[in-house]
């Protein structure tokens, strides 16, 4: 199967979704919206000066940024609403094949990722190959490919009902799982969690991500299963659209909706904290009713108001989302690697260029501002040359 391939306008949507339609724009919008977002909060100037909404929590809590990727989830589960609808009249072997070779790719992607740029500096300068190893399992596009493969698999043979009924045993069995095997003076602390646990018991120390001070993977095995319910629910809400059309009475029912499932994950916070890195089930309760209420502004801008000149910038982001995603992370990597006098090639242009004449926050914010448009000309760039990467 090749990396890439390049789609025409007209071809099927595929995980992220290559077609535009006029109808659907918010969708469109929505999904170039979280890359963008992205972006920017994955690549700062300085990841010392970053101003609170652009930060995680540093545990329980949420902020903007502990958005983005539940978002993303979700508008893979918007465009598994359509794409799912061609394999109902194929064989189960067709399925299979493509479900399985798109999430090996994409999770063959993320360790690619992890891996870039294959060298590395001692204390010396000097140049070694990287120890593989000792390279991370899990990442960000492993769970987008984990969570695609397990909702393919609920969705297509349990159907929508028993899609409802997994992510109703998923949030519950995974808040009972936390609560039984974490430690119990601190059941969702991060030393006492039991997603820590279980994941050391399939994957190495050396593995697992390192930012938080000890091994601990907020992408990991166990943390993926509510996160699940993400792609479920966006799913859902496409077919929702689809069905319902884009109407006044689809952005009420959507708003209402998402309300609901905020108060609700409000209220289980008082048990069950939200917390991004666990992933825990109030997590997903408030994220899904976000992007829910997120999905009916942007219908009731879009759709029933009929703003959309706007809209095409977002776009961009969205024709290619993977493959921006991807191609930033690339970018970002070689410009923190090359080094010019001592110093990354990256620090010297946020210094050169933004800290020259601001400081602090504000310049850190306008070099992932800058990087987030240098990407946009890229996307913008494929989508004149008609270029869709499909993954």
């Amino acid at each position: 199967m090749s990396f890439i391939t390049l789609n025409k306008p007209a071809a099927a949507t595929q995980l992220a979704g290559q077609q535009t339609s006029g109808r659907y724009l918010s969708l469109d919008v929505l999904r170039g919206l979280t890359i963008a977002l992205m972006v920017v909060v994955n690549n700062p100037g300085s990841w010392g000066s970053i101003y609170a909404p652009f930060r995680h929590a540093a545990w329980h809590g949420f902020t903007l940024t502990d958005l983005v990727f539940p978002s993303f989830l979700f508008v893979v589960g918007n465009a598994m609403s359509f794409s799912m609808r061609k394999f109902e009249l194929q064989p189960d072997s067709v399925f299979l094949a493509k479900v399985i070779k798109r999430t090996a790719l994409i999770f063959g992607i993320g360790l690619f990722l992890h891996l870039f740029p294959f060298i590395s500096r001692t204390t010396e300068g000097q140049l070694v190959l990287k120890e593989f190893t000792g390279v991370r399992i899990m990442g960000v596009l492993q769970r987008i490919a984990l969570c695609y493969f397990i909702a393919a698999m609920v969705l297509h043979y349990l159907k929508p009902k028993g899609a409802l009924i997994f992510s109703l045993f998923a949030l519950f069995g995974y808040w009972a799982i936390l609560y039984i095997f974490g430690d119990s003076a601190a059941p969702y602390s991060l030393e006492g969690n039991a997603a820590l646990k279980f994941d050391s018991l399939f994957i190495p120390d050396q593995n697992l991500y390192k930012g938080f001070g000890i091994p601990f993977d907020p992408e990991g095995l166990l943390s993926t299963l509510p996160a699940v319910v993400n792609v479920i629910a966006g799913y859902f809400a496409g077919k929702f659209i689809r069905k319902n059309g884009n109407n006044l009475q689809s952005v009420l029912i959507l708003t209402v909706a998402g309300a609901l499932l905020i108060g609700a994950a409000l209220a289980w916070d008082t048990q069950f904290p939200i917390n991004k890195p666990l992933w825990t089930s109030s997590y997903v309760l408030h994220s899904v009713g976000l992007c829910s209420i997120l999905l009916a502004s942007l219908m009731l801008v879009i759709e029933i108001a009929g703003y959309t000149k706007w809209a095409y910038f977002f776009e961009a982001f969205g024709k290619n989302p993977l493959f921006i995603f991807a191609f930033a992370t690339l970018v970002i990597k070689l410009l923190n690697f090359i080094q010019v006098e001592g110093k990354s090639l990256q620090m010297g242009i946020y210094t050169n260029l933004f800290l020259s004449w601001t400081e602090g926050k504000t310049a850190s914010l306008l070099f992932a501002l800058s990087y987030m448009l240098l990407m946009w000309l890229v996307g913008y760039w494929m989508d004149k040359k008609k270029i869709y990467v499909k993954v």
